[in-house]
């Protein structure tokens, strides 16, 4: 794998997958992802769970601008013509309740069967239906919860510091997750069971969230995607339209001419809180879950 600079310039895919984004968590990097709505198109994009996170704001409630941005940004897409599929998550969970629903254009379902376009065949799904912690005991994962975010508080303090040094972003979160043998033996467990989730199904390869960890792989013959999230790494999955799939690190909004964003390239794959805002339209109410929830 080789990595290239992106260009300013728009790109065009035929999907885009992107997960974990957790508006509503201070630590969601919403700027950087409203950024890269803005130079990637695609004729379809699926929202693999975990866009909103309901548990936090559950626990206290943050929606800045940035939040409605991202949405506006989606449902602006949608009326442009762009079908756009939310799988919900395990943090967005109050919208499990209304498979097959629209919103402003926004289809809702539980898991898709995505066919690319060299005829491979991917399971797409959230995948926390897989991790025996939230679905066996859902205290332990809310504690589990707030572990999390204390890393992440600490991810966002070394950020402020690095960027006041005119460093680039680097994640202390997802670098202490990977020094950590249980993280890294859960993820690959993790990846085992949703690879014969797939095989069980009958296709290709999988598409999924959930875990934080970006990658692409091939695991036992089933062809492995992982999209990554909003919060440490910035990364979205990218569909070209020869079925080759792309790993997408978009680690600094721009500033200038010259992009920011990096692109982690592959060979061809042979392969409802609501916030009370006046202007604010049903199709957005029905994207952010309401406070009382």
């Amino acid at each position: 794998m080789t990595l290239v600079s992106a260009h300013a310039d728009t790109r065009h895919f035929r999907t885009l997958f992107i997960s974990d984004v957790h508006l509503g968590s201070k630590a969601a990097k919403a700027d950087f992802l409203i950024d890269f709505l803005r130079y990637h198109e695609a004729e379809t994009i699926v929202l693999v769970g975990d866009i909103v996170d309901g548990w936090r704001l559950k626990r206290s409630w943050y929606w800045p601008q940035d939040c409605n941005d991202v949405v506006q940004k989606l449902l602006r897409k949608a009326r442009k013509g762009t079908r756009i599929i939310y799988i919900p998550g395990n943090h967005d969970e109050f919208l499990r309740g209304f498979p097959g629903s629209h919103f402003g254009g926004i289809e809702v379902a539980e898991r898709i069967i995505h066919e690319a376009a060299d005829g491979k065949k991917y399971l797409v799904l959230h995948g926390d239906e897989f991790d025996v912690v939230v679905r066996n005991a859902r205290l332990l994962a809310y504690l589990g919860d707030w572990a999390y975010d204390t890393a992440i508080a600490l991810n966002v303090l070394l950020a402020a510091v690095r960027r006041r040094l005119g460093m680039p972003y680097w994640s202390f979160s997802a670098w202490a997750k990977l020094q950590v043998k249980q993280a890294v033996n859960f993820i690959g467990e993790f990846q085992n069971v949703v690879v014969e989730e797939a095989r069980r199904n009958g296709v290709d390869g999988v598409i999924c969230g959930h875990i934080h960890h970006a990658v692409m792989e091939e695991i036992d013959g089933i062809r492995y995607i992982n999209t990554g999230d909003w919060v440490e790494s910035c990364t979205a999955i990218a569909e070209h339209h020869d079925g080759r799939f792309e790993l997408i690190s978009w680690n600094q909004p721009i500033q200038s001419p010259k992009a920011k964003g990096i692109t982690q390239a592959t060979s061809p794959l042979t392969v409802p809180i609501r916030v009370a805002k006046p202007a604010e339209t049903d199709a957005e109410a029905a994207l952010v879950p309401s406070t009382g929830a």
